[in-house]
């Protein structure tokens, strides 16, 4: 029975939380650039101009900080460089789409599903961090790991 549950557990095949990681950023932070970003990014000023203003701070305004969140941030998670600030601005910006554009519906019309699932996919990253296999990572010697503290004697 044991080899049967080890079996179906998957126990034979390597884990890996680093390279985990990695297919995350990988996954969304180019699924946001190419799916997202990138088309609100070239689209223009009449893009610009008809950009919704969730927050007040203006079409161009809202049009720029929404650019920024799904271009330069996902280029940073790609990368695994800032990572961390990255995907909070990123989880910042689908909150905003989730919970205000989309006032948190799931289905029905104009539902926010895509921007629920990228907003827990962000914040995922943001608590779990880069990773070993990120510029991040390796100026932090490689870990996602948090280093303990050292003991008081």
């Amino acid at each position: 029975m044991k080899k049967i549950g080890s079996i179906l557990r998957l126990e034979f095949l390597p884990t890996s939380a680093d390279l985990a990681l990695l297919v995350l950023r990988l996954w969304l932070g180019l699924s946001m650039l190419l799916l997202h970003g990138w088309g609100k990014a070239t689209g223009g000023e009449k893009m610009m101009r008809g950009f919704m203003d969730p927050l007040g701070v203006g079409n161009e305004v809202s049009w720029g900080l929404t650019v920024f969140a799904e271009v330069v941030c996902s280029v940073l998670l790609v990368l695994g460089l800032f990572t961390r600030f990255a995907a909070l601005t990123a989880t910042i910006t689908m909150s905003v789409a989730f919970f205000i554009v989309h006032k948190m519906k799931l289905t029905g019309d104009f539902p926010g599903e895509l921007a629920f699932i990228y907003l827990v996919g962000f914040l995922t990253i943001f608590l779990a961090g880069p990773g070993r296999f990120a510029l991040d990572g390796k100026s932090k010697g490689g870990s996602a790991k948090a280093k303990p503290k050292p003991a008081k004697d």
